[in-house]
Formats: C-alpha cells, sequence, structure tokens
C-alpha cells in the first residue's frame, strides 16, 4: 500500500528553492512515498548547465590557462574569484645545497597560507614526482601562487575556472548543447 510522508526539512526545502526559484512562493511541505518512481535527473538543467558537473570540469584548448614552473620563482597561476580546479605535476630533485620545495599557496593580499607543499630534504640524493588536482574558491582579492626555492624543482599544469563565484558552472570553451 502506497503510503505518502511529509518532509520537513529546511535544507531540502532550501535546496529547492535554490535549483527550482519559480517554486519559493509554493508553500506545501515536500512529500516522500515508498512507491518506486523512475527519476529523471534534471538537476544540471536547473543549475543552468546541461552538463555533468565532471564533464563541466574538462579542459579544451581555450578554456585551461597552462603553467610550468621551474627553478626559484614565485608565480600567481589563480587570480579571478570563482572555483578554479587546479593539476598538473610536481617533480623534485636533490640539488646538494638546500631542502627542495615547491608550495602551493594562497593569499588574500594580507596574509598567506600554504595549501599544498612538496618538500624533499638536503643531502637525501632523491627524486620525487606526483601529481596534484584540486579545486580552490576564490573571494574577491585572492590569489593561488607556486613558490619554489630551487634549481631542482619543475611543475607543469593547467588551470581551469570551473564555476562563477555563484557555483554556476562555466561550460568547457566550444562546447555546445544541441
Amino acid at each position: 500500500m502506497a503510503q505518502i510522508i511529509s518532509v520537513t526539512s529546511e535544507a531540502l526545502q532550501a535546496t529547492i528553492r535554490r535549483l527550482l526559484p519559480s517554486q519559493q512562493g509554493f508553500g506545501e511541505d515536500l512529500q516522500a512515498s515508498n512507491v518506486i518512481t523512475p527519476v529523471i535527473n534534471l538537476t544540471p538543467t536547473a543549475e543552468g548547465s546541461v552538463l555533468d558537473s565532471d564533464l563541466a570540469r574538462a579542459i579544451t584548448f581555450d578554456s585551461q590557462s597552462a603553467f610550468q614552473i621551474t627553478g626559484t620563482v614565485s608565480t600567481t597561476i589563480v587570480n579571478t574569484t570563482g572555483f578554479h580546479r587546479i593539476f598538473g605535476n610536481a617533480s623534485l630533485s636533490d640539488d646538494g645545497s638546500t631542502d627542495v620545495k615547491i608550495s602551493f599557496v594562497l593569499t588574500d593580499g594580507l596574509a598567506t597560507k600554504t595549501v599544498l607543499e612538496y618538500r624533499l630534504g638536503l643531502g637525501s640524493g632523491n627524486e620525487y614526482n606526483d601529481t596534484f588536482d584540486f579545486i580552490a574558491f576564490f573571494n574577491p582579492g585572492e590569489s593561488l601562487y607556486i613558490q619554489t626555492n630551487s634549481g631542482g624543482v619543475f611543475a607543469t599544469g593547467s588551470t581551469r575556472q570551473v564555476a562563477d563565484v555563484n557555483g554556476n558552472l562555466i561550460q568547457p570553451a566550444g562546447f555546445v548543447f544541441e
């Protein structure tokens, strides 16, 4: 026998209001049923995107900014608001003169926070290679830079804005929905 139960979750109701603005004035509680009902997921379209969020993070020639770092440098790689995917490869090689490190540093112009760091100890004679892939959110005035301290460091990668400051997905450059 089918049962319908009222759901009084403010979090669910807030999500409905955010995803379906035309329903904001609708005063009924959400309801759940114990009957199996086929579901068509319209969430990406309701959020203003026709792509699943994984596909919306795809890179294209025109939608990514590549970077290549070597030696002792400090280079800004993201300085625009919103959600950005940062991915690539870091290689460190003991140069015999100092601890070798590469740091990914967030700044708001006044303070800094190291969010990811690779370090290779002095005299280890070792090499280290690793990939990185993370998404960061940037408010106005915030940026991300890479800082290195040795000629034994090499990093290459890309950044791509995947959503604006309001969380709206940004389609890969050249994508056309038909």
